[in-house]
């Protein structure tokens, strides 16, 4: 199954199930004819320089065109997204506020920020579409001995904790895979958490560290290099849109009994309350946009497929039934940030 068509799956809802998409069409006045009158913001919850920012930004470019108006790029980060998604859940509810979501921040954090987590993502923020999706790959470095994924884990099995995997921080998807990876087979495999990305890929570089887990983006250019050698994929299927990635085997090969199928992804947000008619018009461009060549041949190479929803309630039925497997997840990993 495609990637594309991964994204087009989850059971609709009635729009009943949904009172935030109930919205009256003229709540907001002529909010829905009218807009957009003026440029709108689209909220990026983490620093530049990400794979979420390069995505926003994209975004941004393609949707001004279709809509009329100049859409700003407003990076709000701290707190692993939730700064920056509580500033879009108190935002004005006129069409002018938007947000970039990943299902880190829409499905994981309120299971990792248990105490802190200052708004409930799925009721203060209301899904449009997803845009893209990916997964995260395993890698070693190449000097090692090991040639495949089996390697790893029999070298894990023989030497208890001895293998320590670095990821970019406690509760990220590499930590959360490989702390699925590690029940499934049985073995123990050290965590090893790192504020960021860039930090752990150093220490993978220098051998200080014998495995990583992480968004493709960033691995995969030292996989080009011939640095660091790819074990497997965390999704259920091969990668075959990433070049050089087509070969390398995913949980579904690895692991056939174990379930696993981590994928990620990015869509856009709005605050709950919006007008509907305003939601379906964004809706719209967005979708237009992630289903053009031009679109999927940017995000390819970077390491996502382009993906979308055909309508809102489908969009918003996936991330109810992503926060239910991200809940069993987190909890089975143990990972806080409270």
């Amino acid at each position: 199954m495609s990637m594309n068509r991964r994204a087009l799956l989850g059971a609709a809802a009635l729009s009943s199930a949904l009172p935030s998409l109930a919205v009256p069409a003229l709540a907001q006045g002529n909010a829905a004819g009218n807009w957009p009158s003026r440029p709108l913001r689209l909220v990026v919850p983490y620093p530049p320089g990400g794979a979420v920012d390069l995505t926003g930004r994209i975004l941004a470019e393609r949707l001004q065109p279709l809509l009329g108006q100049s859409v700003v790029v407003d990076n709000r980060g701290g707190a692993g997204g939730n700064v920056g998604a509580d500033y879009v859940a108190r935002s004005e509810k006129d069409g002018y506020t938007m947000m970039m979501a990943p299902n880190s921040l829409m499905a994981a954090n309120r299971h990792l920020y248990r105490r802190s987590m200052p708004l409930e993502p799925l009721r203060d923020l209301t899904g449009v579409t997803r845009v893209i999706a990916g997964t995260v790959l395993m890698v070693v470095n190449s000097s090692k001995p090991w040639r495949s994924f089996g390697d790893v884990i029999e070298a894990a099995r023989r030497d208890p904790g001895k293998l320590t995997m670095g990821s970019s921080g406690s509760g990220t998807m590499g930590h959360i895979t490989i702390s699925a990876i590690s029940k499934a087979t049985g073995v123990e495999i050290t965590h090893a958490p790192y504020r960021g990305g860039a930090p752990a890929i150093s220490d993978l570089l220098a051998g200080n560290i014998d495995i990583m887990f992480d968004a493709i983006p960033e691995l995969v250019p030292y996989v080009r290099e011939g640095r660091f050698r790819p074990m497997a994929v965390g999704s259920a299927e091969r990668i075959t849109y990433v070049p050089g990635l087509g070969e390398v085997p995913g949980m579904g090969e690895l692991l056939p009994n174990a379930g696993l199928d981590m994928q990620s992804w990015m869509g856009v947000v709005v605050p709950t309350g919006m007008p509907r008619p305003v939601i379906e018009r964004l809706h719209g461009a967005l979708v237009r946009i992630a289903r053009s060549d031009d679109f999927r041949t940017r995000m390819e190479p970077q390491g996502y497929a382009s993906a979308w929803d055909e309508t809102l309630e489908s969009f918003n039925a996936f991330m109810r039934e992503q926060d239910v497997l991200w809940k069993r997840l987190v909890e089975a990993s143990g990972a806080t940030l409270d």
